[in-house]
């Protein structure tokens, strides 16, 4: 069985998204969604139907102050590209100005079985295991990366 590499992020906003100091990320939402989705080896992101783009509107752990997102892409490389060789790029440098710091690991990754797309509460008991027990095979980070269970049987 092949496998895609599911990803969640979340992030605790300074100010509601409808507030003017949320503008620049705001604005800037559907276009860097689009980005991502005409990048090579996207696969799919979640888009609860809200006015502001992605998953916006889904209160993530029932919490109204996080915000989250959730795409599945072909392989680990193609995540990477879009993250830090797009434009992308620069609204994580200016992270700062609309999230504040994490206090607990922000960023889930996991493999997930090529046709399966991850609701809300898989992707939240990914990061709470991440944030348990660290870096596995059933929840890792960009920094310490697992194989998909393909390869890792195989080797």
């Amino acid at each position: 069985m092949s496998h895609h590499l599911a990803q969640v992020n979340v992030a605790r906003m300074r100010h509601p998204l409808d507030d003017p100091r949320m503008a620049g990320f705001v604005d800037n939402l559907d276009r860097i969604n689009g980005i991502g989705a005409a990048a090579p080896g996207f696969v799919w992101i979640m888009q609860e139907g809200d006015a502001h783009g992605g998953n916006t509107d889904v209160a993530f752990f029932g919490d109204p102050g996080l915000i989250s997102n959730i795409t599945v892409w072909q392989d680990l490389e193609s995540l990477l590209d879009f993250t830090l060789r797009t434009e992308h790029v620069d609204f994580l440098r200016r992270r700062r100005e609309w999230f504040l710091p994490a206090e607990a690991p922000s960023v889930a990754l996991w493999w997930v079985p090529e046709s399966h797309l991850p609701d809300v509460a898989e992707a939240e008991d990914r990061l709470l295991h991440l944030r348990a027990h660290g870096p596995s095979p059933t929840a890792f980070t960009f920094r310490r990366a697992f194989e998909p269970p393909e390869v890792a049987a195989a080797g």
